[in-house]
């Protein structure tokens, strides 16, 4: 199965998706975002375009949900099919939408990481941090419900092949089993072959076997898209958490400016009252410069007329 990362996406729309019974999926085109990465070619709106793809990623990952939810009903009707046409019918098919769905599980980690790197600074950090929130979160939801589907099911194809061996050699030791279920560099194989030559139910012998086959590559291929789940899982908490820091970042240093801008307005508030301090000063000293003046004019005037009295001359 391929691992290519689709740049357009194509996932499976709830309202053309027929019963697993009837025929392969027909998956349809989602719309691509703009080249931008915002969703919205046309908008001018940065905040608008973001909130677009945002939605827009939400609905691709229903359509991934939904994807989940027929991987499922595949694998049960695989469990239970009643002959090889069949079984091989739905093999094809279940490939065919498990690889469809990890090509959009990759693409919508990707819309989810080029939504997140213009989030930055701003006024509006906080609210497109809270949508990114939103989307990741319902997206690491769906990829542990795809992860416990395949889980189950992968016990259920186990527990098959257990089965179908017990019948080629009921009496098999508990080491035989485990060998066989999780066929070790094929070594289950070789263990399986050996019994078959023993068995006096050839017939069934040899149907069993090739169950055995099948449901070890249903196993492989599970345990493939199990690991890939847990790598991708890991990495959107990963940015989970880069985005926290970010965050974290943006508001310590808009709390430091916020205190730089209050230290300014306090130094600014003081030099004012020193200004005025001294203005109130300068004109103190003026004004008892000009009463020490006019006091010292007083004075010499008086001490000038007591000692030059003015002469009256006698009437008659």
């Amino acid at each position: 199965m391929g691992h290519d990362r689709l740049a357009a996406l194509r996932a499976q729309r709830p309202n053309a998706t027929p019963d697993p019974g009837q025929g392969v999926y027909e998956m349809q085109p989602h719309p691509s975002p703009s080249a931008n990465g915002t969703g919205n070619g046309t908008g001018t709106d940065p905040l608008s375009a973001f909130y677009a793809e945002a939605t827009a990623i939400q609905e691709s990952i229903q359509d991934f949900d939904n994807n989940v939810t027929h991987i499922a009903e595949f694998h049960s009707r695989s469990l239970n099919a009643l002959d090889d046409a069949a079984t091989q019918a739905n093999a094809t098919q279940l490939e065919r939408l498990t690889d469809e769905t990890r090509q959009l599980s990759n693409s919508l980690a990707n819309r989810i990481r080029a939504l997140e790197k213009p989030a930055g600074a701003g006024p509006n950090a906080q609210i497109r941090k809270n949508r990114i929130d939103v989307v990741q979160t319902k997206f690491m939801a769906t990829l542990q419900r795809y992860q416990e589907v395949e889980r189950q099911y992968r016990q259920q194809y186990r527990q098959r092949v257990e089965r179908q061996f017990k019948i080629v050699k009921p009496d098999a030791t508990p080491d035989e089993v485990a060998a066989v279920v999780n066929d070790d560099q094929g070594g289950g194989d070789q263990i399986f072959a050996q019994a078959l030559t023993s068995s006096n139910r050839y017939g069934d012998s040899r149907a069993a076997y090739r169950e055995v086959q099948e449901r070890h590559q249903d196993i492989r291929r599970i345990e493939q898209t199990l690991g890939e789940l847990a790598q991708l899982f890991n990495d959107m908490g990963t940015l989970l958490g880069e985005q926290e820091d970010k965050i974290d970042a943006i508001e310590t240093a808009a709390a430091g400016v916020a205190h730089d801008t209050e230290g300014g307005q306090r130094h600014t508030e003081v030099a004012v009252k020193h200004a005025r301090s001294a203005r109130r000063k300068r004109w103190i000293c003026f004004w008892l410069t000009i009463i020490i003046i006019l006091a010292a004019v007083g004075i010499g005037v008086g001490v000038y007329f007591s000692q030059n009295p003015i002469k009256s001359s006698s009437s008659g």
